[in-house]
């Protein structure tokens, strides 16, 4: 019988930052944005569990796009900004152990180096069932803020039960997604 890794919790993954330094980023965001502080809480929840991604499995996300929105990669480099807590965070808190560098790439540039559309798709893609395994399926609070997701959701018109049930290499999602494109 086989045992089914404990999923991170929104709780578990928020105390990987000391909470007065959680708040802090809130606040800035709130105060910065305009936005509601329970719509900054998530846009830190959503950093937090992409970094988890990157941390965790570094082979098969290494130098990908980011498939984040705007936000959710501004909180990122806020959070970098924070030097101590950054590399705290990166270092003795997500589960790999290495600082996690950014390096910004426009879209167009990352697409010109994909060998193929259908190689873009698959690594688009290649995130789903990883945050599945980890934090559950995609929620509504999520769908905004991960872009591959959206996408599925609102352009194709796939349910969230049915973005969950996908995998990086199913051909019929690429398939689906391709007929989209």
């Amino acid at each position: 019988m086989t045992m089914e890794r404990p999923r991170v919790t929104a709780a578990a993954l928020k105390a990987r930052l000391d909470g007065a330094f959680f708040s802090g980023v809130v606040r800035h965001f709130v105060r910065t944005t305009g936005e509601e502080p329970a719509i900054v809480e998530r846009q830190v929840l959503e950093c937090l569990r992409y970094l988890y991604l990157i941390s965790r499995y570094p082979e098969p996300l290494a130098g990908l796009f980011l498939p984040v929105e705007q936000a959710i990669d501004e909180v990122w480099h806020y959070l970098i900004l924070q030097t101590r807590e950054y590399r705290e965070l990166c270092e003795e808190r997500l589960p790999g152990r290495f600082f996690i560098h950014h390096r910004s790439l426009p879209y167009e540039d990352y697409q010109e180096a994909q060998a193929s559309r259908e190689q873009a798709i698959e690594e688009a893609l290649r995130w789903l069932p990883l945050y599945r395994d980890e934090f559950g399926p995609f929620d509504e609070g999520a769908l905004p803020h991960w872009t591959m997701v959206r996408f599925l959701h609102e352009r194709l018109g796939l349910s969230l039960e049915a973005i969950a049930a996908l995998d990086a290499g199913n051909g019929a999602a690429l398939s689906s997604v391709e007929r989209a494109r």
